[in-house]
Order: structure tokens, then sequence, then C-alpha cells
């Protein structure tokens, strides 16, 4: 094949028709489960199937707190006990009280952090501290017994109902002691370490069971004895006989953390975070200091009172935390079964579990929320998030039937978790970016919504920025029209969905959210201009698909597209005289279907000449063998046609590559070949008018032949060139003759045969 067919060929594999659109209106799916934060909520809770359904309400409960860690909490009657830390002291709160509620120091240990708490059947209170490994025995506020021992922590403390013995869960190393208080309490408050079995045993304590990992984290006691126990920083679980001993191994893992442990029917399930981070650097956080007061200017009169001095400068802020990088599960581990991991989350952390109902309630942080898992369903629930970052831990309200208390830091706090009281219910949804700005259509609900339209109120909001707090709508309520919840006239490239549903009992299936995006002009991805004399041979087209694929269903296409019309990458080019293609690829970034009009007009001419009009083909040919010689510009107009209505179609008019109609031959100036010790010199000096030169060819008669592309002066760039070379004699051996042919950059080319000397 000629050099310039295989160019053509090359560029034609490379061209791409005239995008065939898909519909001009798009959808953006809302699945509440993905798109809802959980502080985003009120009063309702998302489910993993992208549904809306009822929750509680979380709030905080007005307690005056110190700027301690709160560690652990258990009920005391009505009251919570709250361990704390790094002051080691334990909180007596009565949330029930009205205004203000003042946390009274119920001890003030002199370890420092109150890891471990839980209450005998007596009244009195069991504390596991850290990093003193002590257990505290406090009987009315008062400490009378106290122990250390040969442990870096005391981490789970859990009553024994049978005999109200106490097993202790221990870190570094990872022990179980079975503590019976009667005696632990007649060896008085002695903080000395007990180092041997003996001294342990005199206070009341035996060793129930040990691990190899560092710490036992979590303990929980089965129907039938057996106790379960989870560790860290393995993140293993173990079961123990009721009477002590060597563990089994249930579940095996690395780099995590058994956080929570819950009892159910036919087996328990287990919270693990898997992080490197240990729980108190999860938990003890950098907060954000007060802002600065007094940062206005002076207040007082100019001419009795002087100026305050200006404020201080603020306090520097310190360096916030990264985002948690690890991931939690749960994991149901059934009697006689295998484990299995029924929830997951990434970049979360589990800190406990509690059950409500028939569902699980899971606390975690990094943004304080609060999640839970439905067996029944086997579906991840999002509950509303609390003020403070990390809740580790929850306890059912004593005076308020299905309501719970939920523990937490940064900020430290209380909050109520009421899943019976709530008065309001809400849900916003995040920040949805339609990619491009837009006009907003309807919000539809998936068939699964089970919600009269009265007791469902629809608002949107939409902003053309992506600040989240700045450049947007207001709030405007959508009406129901046509089954969609419409705002007229709202546009914006982000959008906001808020749901306010009423009543106790109803379920709002995914969204689907229908906008109409900016209609944006085509543009010119390429242009070219094969060389003259060329006239293409489309191959033949494919045959239409007649089934439709699953790409086209998933991408919601909703219309046919548009035949394509361009040329195959397997079509040929062939020479034909006074033939000329030219090809480009054009793009709607909106994917509507183009028409284009190829025109041309000789340099200095005022009138356009249509070559081709409002085609679908992305190359146009035709014939210039009648066209006088010269430069002719091109244009080339592309105009978005249907389905796109008449009056939003937009058209383009892109100025395109010069063409060039050139049949007239180069000129030889001068043609000359001399003998140098036998070999031939042959020199020739050529000139074009319109068209670049491309090099000579030369012939003997005795059919040795070539090319040169090199002129005298090295660059091949001119419409007058001079070429020198040279011809061995044993190449020109039985010559008598030189013909030498010129070619030009559109194709003509001039001969002229020379004799030899």
């Amino acid at each position: 094949m000629p050099k310039s067919s295989f160019f053509a060929a090359a560029f034609l594999a490379g061209a791409t028709t005239l995008a065939c659109a898909a519909p001009l209106s798009k959808r953006q799916p809302v699945d509440f489960f993905a798109d809802t934060p959980s502080r985003s909520l009120q009063g309702t809770a998302t489910r993993s199937d992208g549904r809306l359904i009822p929750g509680p309400s979380v709030g905080p409960v007005n307690v005056k707190l110190g700027p301690d860690l709160l560690w652990t909490m258990i009920a005391h009657g009505d009251s919570l006990l709250v361990g704390t830390g790094p002051e080691g002291r334990i909180l007596n709160i009565n949330p029930n009280q009205r205004g203000e509620i003042p946390a009274e120091v119920l001890a003030d240990l002199p370890e420092t952090h109150v890891f471990a708490l839980v209450r005998l059947p007596n009244g009195d209170i069991l504390a596991g501290t850290s990093p003193q490994g002590t257990l505290v025995l406090i009987r009315k506020g008062a400490v009378i017994a106290r122990a250390a021992l040969p442990v870096d922590s005391v981490l789970e403390l859990l009553v024994l109902p049978e005999t109200g013995q106490v097993l202790a869960a221990t870190g570094n190393p990872g022990r179980i002691y079975r503590v019976d208080p009667a005696a632990f309490a007649a060896g008085g408050d002695d903080p000395a370490r007990l180092a041997t079995d003996e001294a342990l045993a005199a206070r009341g304590l035996t060793l129930f069971g040990e691990i190899r990992d560092r710490n036992i984290r979590r303990l929980l006691r089965q129907p039938d004895g057996r106790i379960i126990a989870g560790s860290a920083p393995r993140g293993n679980l173990y079961e123990f006989p009721a009477a002590g001993g060597p563990p089994r191994i249930l579940v095996e893992n690395r780099n995590a953390e058994v956080t929570a442990l819950l009892p159910w029917s036919g087996g328990f399930y287990a919270a693990l975070t898997f992080t490197s981070q240990p729980s108190d650097a999860r938990v003890n956080r950098p907060q954000r200091p007060p802002a600065p007061e007094n940062q206005g200017g002076p207040t007082g009169n100019a001419e009795n009172e002087p100026a305050p001095a200006p404020p201080p400068p603020p306090a520097p802020e310190p360096p916030r935390a990264e985002r948690f990088n690890g991931r939690s599960q749960l994991l149901w581990v059934r009697d006689g079964g295998f484990p299995e991991v029924v929830a997951s989350r990434n970049q979360t952390a589990f800190y406990d579990l509690h059950r409500h109902q028939d569902i699980i309630l899971i606390t975690g942080g990094e943004q304080g929320e609060l999640f839970g898992y439905d067996p029944a369903t086997q579906r991840s629930l999002t509950f509303p998030g609390a003020i403070p970052a990390q809740i580790n831990a929850l306890l059912p309200a004593a005076r308020i039937p299905g309501a719970f208390y939920a523990l937490g830091n940064n900020p430290a706090g209380l909050s109520l978790v009421n899943f019976p009281g709530v008065s309001v219910r809400s849900a916003e949804t995040r920040r949805l970016d339609l990619g491009v700005p837009a006009e907003i259509g309807a919000v539809r609900f998936g068939a699964g919504t089970r919600i009269a339209a009265e007791r469902l109120q629809v608002d949107l909001r939409a902003s053309f920025g992506s600040d989240e707090a700045e450049g947007w709508t207001d709030w405007q309520k959508a009406v129901l029209q046509d089954g969609g919840w419409r705002v007229a006239g709202l546009r914006g490239r982000h959008v906001q969905l808020r749901l306010r549903p009423s009543g106790h009992d109803f379920e709002i299936d995914r969204a689907e959210l229908h906008y109409l995006p900016q209609n944006r002009r085509p543009s010119l991805q390429e242009f070219r201009v094969l060389p003259a004399h060329y006239a293409l041979v489309p191959a033949p087209e494919a045959p239409p698909a007649i089934s439709t694929s699953l790409g086209q269903l998933l991408q919601n296409t909703g219309r046919e597209e548009a035949p394509r019309r361009s040329p195959s990458p397997a079509s040929q080019v062939a020479p034909q005289t006074g033939a000329q293609v030219v090809l480009w690829s054009v793009t709607d970034p909106d994917g509507d279907n183009l028409v284009a009009t190829f025109s041309l007009r000789r340099a200095g001419d005022t009138d356009w000449t249509d070559i081709i009009v409002n085609t679908r083909d992305s190359h146009a040919q035709f014939d210039i063998s009648h066209l006088p010689e010269g430069v002719y510009q091109t244009r080339l107009v592309v105009a978005e046609t249907d389905p796109r209505p008449v009056t939003d179609r937009l058209s383009v008019t892109f100025g395109t590559d010069d063409l060039l109609v050139d049949r007239t031959p180069p000129e030889i100036l001068e043609a000359g070949v001399a003998r140098d010790a036998g070999n031939l010199v042959v020199t020739m000096r050529t000139r074009d008018a319109l068209s670049l030169l491309t090099g000579v060819e030369f012939m003997l008669n005795n059919g040795h032949k070539g090319t040169v592309e090199h002129p005298a002066d090295g660059i091949l760039d001119g419409q007058e060139e001079t070429f020198t070379f040279g011809i061995t004699a044993a190449a020109a051996a039985g010559a008598t003759s030189l013909e030498l042919t010129v070619h030009d950059a559109a194709g003509n080319n001039a001969s002229r045969r020379l004799a030899l000397p």
C-alpha cells in the first residue's frame, strides 16, 4: 500500500463517529443508607437496603462533666456510675433530675484510669484500674479494700450470679482471676502488689484462666456456664470451661480488639475493631479549644471610659487527629457452628453492643455514629448520631422503657437514645453531586415506600458550589405531582434532600432524583485532510444488534441511539484522480445526537460552498478536479439534533484546516549529471508554485532506482529545493541514461531524462 494510503487507514482506525446520545434527562439514585450521615438523622434510621425507617431521637443529657475521659458506665439503682480517667474518679449521675445535673464524685481513687466497674449483689462497687492493675472495693462511697494484681490493667469485671463471685479480666498478661468479694473485703485497703499465688489466695483471688495474647478485653457468661473471652491486640475469641482452665480458641484474628460481647439465643455476637491503635489512643483525641472571648472592638464610652485592651491572640489549635483508618466487624458465633461476619464498617470503630427488642445496637466512632443490626432481616442500620465523637458505652434507662443512655468522649458527654419518645423525625442527605449544573426535576420514591403522602414532607435545596455551608438556596418545599415531588425552577450542581415523615410506622424506599443537565456545546477533537487523489472505500456496516445489552439497561438508555455512520477502521483507500477526503471527530459532553455541515471557500472569497449538509457521518468525500487551484478555507458547523428540542439545540462553527488544490507539477529549473572517479554525481534544482516538495526519485535504464528526500541544505522545508546525490559506479554499470522525477505534497510530479556522460 502507498505510504499515503497507509496513513489514511491508520487515521480511520482512530476516528470515532458522532456520539450517539443517551436520554437527555438523567437520574441520580439516592440510597438513604449510603447518602445520609448519622448526624443528619433525627427520629429516623437508615437500613442497608437503602430505605428510611423510624428510629430514635438522640440528644444530650444536661450533665455537668469535667475534662476527664469517660471509660465505663453501669447502673446503680436509678443513677449511673461512670469510671473516668486520668483522675481515676467514679462519678454518680442521676439523669432523672431537672435542669443542670451535677456529677457527684462517689470515689476519687489514687489510681489513674477506671476501666471496669461492677455492682455486687449487696450494693458494693468493685472497680478495676489501669495502668496500676488494682482492684478497689467501695461501700457507701468509701474504699474498704484494695489490692494490686500482678498485671498492668483490670479491663472487665463479670459477676457470676450463682455464687456472687466476680471474674476479673486483666491485661499484660492476659488473665482471668476469680474474686471472692467477702474474702477480698476482709483483706482491707492494702495497695501492695500481690506477687505470688499464696498472696492472691489470701485476698480471695484465684487464677481462672490465662491466654497468650496480651489483654483480655471482654467477658461473657453463657447460660451453661461457659465463659467467652475476647482479647487484644490480636482480637481472638476464647471459650473457657465453667470451672476455669485452659481455653479453646473459637476465632483467631490479627491486629484487632474485641470491644464488646452480646449474648443471643443460640450463640453470641462479638464486636471487633481492626486497627493498630489501642482503644485509649482512639478515644483520647485532641479537642478544639473554646473560642477566645472579647474579640470585638471597644464598647465603652470613648469620652468617659478608656478603650479596653485588645484581645489576646487566639490560642493555637492543636493538630486534628487523623481519621481512623481501621475497620470494624460484627461477628455472629453460633453454638457448635462456625463464626460469621454479619456486618462491617470501614473507617469506624465499634465500641459496645446492646439489645433493643430484636435488634442489636452498636455504639461507635469516629463521628458519634450509632449503628444497628437486625438479625431477622440480616440488614445493617444507621441511627442518629450523638454529639460526642466516640460512644463508648450504652445502658438502658431505668425510668424510660425503650431508651438508653450513651456515654461518649470528644467532648465527654452523656446522651439519651430514646426510641419511643420521638417528637420530630427528619433525614437530610449529604451533598449529592450531579456532575454538571442542571435543572432539578422530580424526586420519586421506590415501590417499597409505605407512607401516606400527607404524612411526608419533602424539601430540596441546591447550590452551584461544593462548599458545605455557603452558596445554597433556602430549603424549598416540594409539591407532589404525578407521583413525584417537585420544586419548580430549582437549579444547581449540588443538591440536598430532606425528608420529614410523621408517625411511628413508615418505610421510605430508595429514591431517584431526575434532572436535566446543562446543555453543553459539542467539541471538535480532531480534523484531518487526507492526501488528495485518494478515495474512501467504506467497509460494509455490521448488522444492527437485535438484543438489548445489560449495559444499556444499567445506563438507563430509554431511547434508540442514532445509527452509526462512520468509516469503519477496516475501510480502505484507493487512488482516484481528483478525489479528496476529510475526516473529523466530534464529541458532545451531554451525549447529544449531532449533524455536521462541511463547507469551503477560496481564500479571498466571501461566499461558502457547502460540500455536505446535515450529515451524521464523520467524514466527507468530494471531487476537487473542477476547483480552481489555490488555498481554500474550510469550516465545520456541528449542530445538535433530535431528540433535543429545537429551541434548545446548540450549534458550533469550527474553523478547520486549509485545503490546498494544486494540479500543477513542479518546475525543474536545472538538472545535470557528471562523473567523478567512475561514480555519478547528480544535481537537480526544482521549484513548485503552491506546494512543498517531498523528494526526488531516480531510475537508471539498467533497472537501478532509488529515492532522495534529503536536499542540499539538509532540511526538506521549501517550495524550491536543490538535491545533490551520488550513484556508485557499480550501480551505474551498463546504464546510458537517468530519469529524474520530482514530487510535491499535492501528489503532482515532473520528470526529466538525462544522458549519462
